[in-house]
């Protein structure tokens, strides 16, 4: 996936945390992290699966919980790594 749209991303990350977390309703906004959702075994998970699914690396300086806390931070997270790669390229 070299040219995302947001939308994707979220859809995608949305689909990964409905296939290990069962919830109601889950916007684009909410804080997985202060919603009690989320878990440190399950952050590791979702940032493993952000590096597979959008071939990126999550280096050190990128273990910050915002770039994490909700599908919006994630996709933007995503996108902001593909261009500093393209970037680079």
């Amino acid at each position: 996936m070299n040219t995302m749209r947001e939308a994707d991303i979220k859809d995608a990350v949305r689909q990964f945390i409905f296939s290990s977390i069962r919830l109601p309703d889950l916007r684009d906004d909410d804080n997985l992290f202060e919603s009690g959702i989320v878990n440190s075994l399950f952050a590791v998970q979702l940032m493993t699966f952000v590096e597979k699914t959008f071939g990126i690396e999550v280096e050190s300086d990128d273990l910050d919980i915002e770039n994490f806390k909700s599908l919006k931070a994630t996709a933007d997270f995503v996108i902001r790594k593909n261009a500093r790669r393209a970037a680079r390229q």
